[in-house]
């Protein structure tokens, strides 16, 4: 009876720790997922710092310090490359993490050193926080969620004629399935929501920004480079092995956002 007991409470834990590491979310029907931010900083540590304070994990592939948090990579430097301008004023206008209570990690965060910005109109589900170089995060709450914090969706900002079109690019793109939030358009792919909102002008490309691309990780990198160019879709650079071991090329967007595809290595064990 006892190692019954034993051999379920092992198993129980063995589920829930893989869950909470499980990244990324699982391909779609195009082996599509989302995989990270790349952040051009200026100071790596300093972001290093924050995000693992709000509760990342810290992984080191190919010598280079790389956050997860469920549902998404944050990778902190690109080469010798430092970005220039925030989120605000670029097409990626913020990203977004989902709390499964505000006030609580709001505290928690802030307890560690973490400065936090009040939610709009002073809501209580609702928080943001600022990289030291700018890029806005915006903070929502989930109740009915069992992990602390993970990713939920970029926020793309484009003038409104420019809306239904990126909609409709991204989901035929990535596979992913166009709907609605709050009235707002969105595309929904493993792990994010691309939602859209929007501006007055026409923002700034990502590239050479502190927030330079997003990216996805797809399940077999030949397939869905073939499929992009068949979709007339003209790669930015050719395809390459990265130093971490990952088969990677970058697509533009037609708004200028940077999109790094990525067929990823295995990532080892966590350094924190």
């Amino acid at each position: 009876m006892k190692t019954s007991v034993w051999i379920g409470l092992l198993f129980a834990f063995t589920l829930t720790a893989g869950t909470a590491l499980a990244q990324p979310a699982p391909f779609n029907e195009i082996g599509v997922t989302m995989g990270h931010w790349h952040i051009a900083s200026k100071d790596v540590e300093a972001n290093k710092k924050l995000f693992l304070a709000m509760g990342g994990k810290l992984f080191m592939p190919g010598g280079n310090p790389l956050i997860m948090f469920p549902g998404v990579y944050i990778n902190l430097n690109l080469g010798d490359e430092k970005g220039n301008g925030g989120t605000q004023g670029s097409v990626v206008n913020h990203v977004g993490f989902i709390v499964n209570n505000v006030q609580e990690r709001v505290a928690q965060w802030k307890a560690a050193g973490v400065q936090v910005l009040p939610g709009n109109n002073n809501r209580l589900d609702q928080a943001f926080v600022e990289t030291p170089d700018g890029v806005r995060i915006e903070i929502l709450e989930d109740k009915t969620q069992s992990m602390p914090v993970r990713n939920e969706h970029v926020h793309l900002s484009l003038p409104q004629a420019e809306i239904s079109k990126a909609q409709a690019w991204y989901a035929k793109t990535f596979g992913g399935k166009p709907g609605t939030r709050n009235n707002g358009p969105v595309v929904d792919l493993p792990g994010v929501q691309i939602r859209f909102a929007t501006a007055d002008t026409k923002q700034a490309p990502t590239r050479g920004r502190v927030l330079d691309h997003i990216g996805f990780d797809v399940k077999d990198h030949a397939a869905l480079v073939k499929k992009l160019q068949a979709d007339g879709i003209k790669l930015d650079e050719p395809v390459r092995k990265s130093a971490a071991g990952n088969t990677i090329t970058y697509i533009t967007d037609p708004w200028g956002t940077r999109i790094e595809i990525v067929q990823r290595a295995p990532l080892g064990t966590a350094a924190q």
